[in-house]
């Protein structure tokens, strides 16, 4: 029976449906160490969420050929693995998801995951089933409880373990960036469990973006007194070494480097960062390509885009109408120059003026309006596109979520695109993190230093410009009251009533709830973007296009 183990964390990246590759990185990082035992995050093998390629047999084969590969691996006497992947129940069409011990040429022990989340962005019900309480699996003579992301976010598997004899807990994780996770899953979720157990527990999750969710990595270890005894960092991959010694109080982690996590808004940056990157890279688009207004939400697109991607990939182009400010061009020509980043000028008044004429007999008697402003976007969102099929760059979205929540945005115009980082972002938001970024480089940016915008762009007052004097302000309320009445509406759920006694007018909450639910039709056609915050407008949050409730 060992009283001394060295266990590594190996907190990757992953590519969902990419199995020798990830196989590859998994044993690269097994090449890495000596230790006795390496842990990977939940699903490694097949990467997560794998949603729906779960249910295809072909997936679960090649899952199990991977397997093969990395047990005939450990043949070898190095380091034991717990692999996160999924098994097909023989016999049947369900699948668990699964960590299995692979040690000297074989599987050494398994554990299905028992709680299966169904909300939010979670859909495991429909994929997988549930496995049995789980037991101990035994390892150089010790018993390992291995939890499985959810399975420690409520007491009963951690309880069930340490009734069976568990002496430490391993938590393998697939969980995703929210603004304060961090602080959740240590203080919420991972202090309770060692407390309720007396057990130390070592939680390991992965890093790297995946479709709208990014994971942010910040694997830790909690000694049995909650002390903190590793903090790895947040975003970026890393291998972290921890031994752990039998006392007689039981299994203890020796203390190691305890990471500096990054602080909000940083952490939220670097979210949309690693989002939008990681999506441009797994789907091989050479860049992106955006309108540049002279606005701070394509300002801010474009300071992202050039972080994350470097300014030689991504492509500004400037669309000025006969409603453009002068101020507009030179403060896009500014973020184009601070940036370091392509910018091209396509003026859009002879596209508006041919459009003039071909419905000049059907609008006939009618004086401009709102049809004239969407024209103007839809040739906007046309132009890039046309840029795009031509030169192969994605085209990035560079609406807010405040602008989405209530409409104030055109369907196929400034919505057009391929992915958006401000998606789940309210304008107040944008605010925080231009100023942010404006004082501040990223880590790993491949953007400048300095700031990347002008400070008109954040203190101006914003427009959308599509007819004279425009302001946002003129059909909205301040993005100070808006913001607080979605983060009401959207976040908490709450009515209009219980918003109003927040000291909100009771007129104004009324419509923005209204102005909410039909706009529903709108950002089920928008596309995809980075999750920030708990409700994100996606998977999180799944409303009837058709509805007639109100909760006035």
């Amino acid at each position: 029976m060992a009283d001394r183990l060295t266990i590594a964390l190996a907190q990757l990246g992953q590519s969902v449906g990419d199995l020798p590759g990830n196989a590859d990185r998994m044993l690269a990082a097994r090449a890495k160490t000596v230790a006795d035992l390496i842990v990977f995050p939940e699903m490694e093998l097949v990467g997560y969420p794998a949603e729906d390629l779960v249910l295809k047999p072909a997936l679960a084969r090649r899952s199990a050929e991977q397997v093969a590969r990395l047990v005939a691996a450990s043949a070898d006497g190095g380091p034991a693995m717990l692999v996160g992947t999924i098994e097909r129940i023989e016999g049947s069409s369900q699948v668990h998801n699964v960590i299995l011990l692979i040690a000297d040429g074989r599987i050494a022990g398994r554990t299905i995951k028992h709680e299966l989340p169904n909300y939010g962005t979670f859909d495991e019900k429909r994929v997988f089933a549930p496995g049995p309480l789980p037991e101990p699996i035994e390892f150089r003579g010790v018993k390992i409880g291995v939890p499985i992301c959810e399975d420690i976010w409520f007491p009963k598997v951690c309880a069930h373990l340490r009734e069976r004899g568990a002496e430490l807990l391993i938590a393998p994780h697939g969980s995703p960036y929210e603004i304060d996770k961090d602080d959740l899953r240590v203080c919420g979720v991972a202090a309770k469990r060692v407390a309720e157990t007396g057990l130390p527990l070592a939680l390991i999750n992965r890093v790297g973006g995946q479709d709208e969710l990014v994971f942010d990595g910040a694997s830790f270890v909690l000694n049995a007194d909650g002390s903190v005894a590793h903090q790895l960092p947040d975003w970026e991959e890393h291998l972290r070494e921890t031994v752990w010694e039998r006392g007689p109080a039981g299994w203890r982690c020796v203390p190691g480097e305890i990471a500096r996590l990054d602080d909000h808004p940083a952490d939220t940056y670097h979210a949309m960062l690693v989002g939008l990157r990681d999506y441009v890279n797994a789907n091989r688009f050479p860049g992106v390509v955006l309108g540049l207004s002279g606005g701070i939400d394509s300002a801010l697109s474009a300071a992202v885009a050039v972080d994350a991607l470097g300014p030689e990939r991504v492509w500004c182009v400037m669309m000025p109408s006969k409603y453009t400010a002068d101020i507009s061009e030179s403060d896009a020509a500014e973020c184009a120059r601070l940036l370091g980043c392509r910018l091209d000028t396509i003026a859009i008044e002879p596209a508006m003026t041919a459009f003039d004429a071909m419905l000049a007999s059907v609008f006939a008697g009618r004086a401009p309006d709102l049809a004239e402003e969407n024209i103007q976007s839809r040739i906007r969102g046309l132009t890039l596109m046309a840029v795009s099929n031509k030169f192969g760059p994605m085209l990035l979205t560079t609406g807010n979520k405040s602008e989405m929540s209530v409409g104030y945005a055109t369907i196929y115009g400034d919505m057009a695109g391929g992915y958006s980082v401000l998606k789940d972002a309210y304008k107040t938001t944008v605010f925080a993190l231009s100023r942010w970024r404006n004082a501040n480089r990223p880590r790993w940016s491949l953007g400048p230093d300095g700031p990347v915008m002008p400070e008109r762009v954040i203190t101006r007052p914003p427009s959308a410009e599509l007819r004279d004097d425009q302001k946002d302000e003129d059909s909205l309320p301040p993005y100070d009251i808006l913001d607080p009445i979605l983060m009401g509406l959207v976040e908490e759920e709450l009515s209009v009533g219980e918003i109003v006694e927040r000291g909100f007018d009771r007129e104004t909450v009324a419509r923005i709830e209204r102005l909410l639910y039909v706009a529903e039709y709108k950002r089920r056609q928008a596309p995809p973007g980075v999750k920030l915050g708990k409700r994100n407008f996606g998977r999180d949050r799944r409303y009837p296009i058709t509805n007639a409730f109100r909760t006035l």
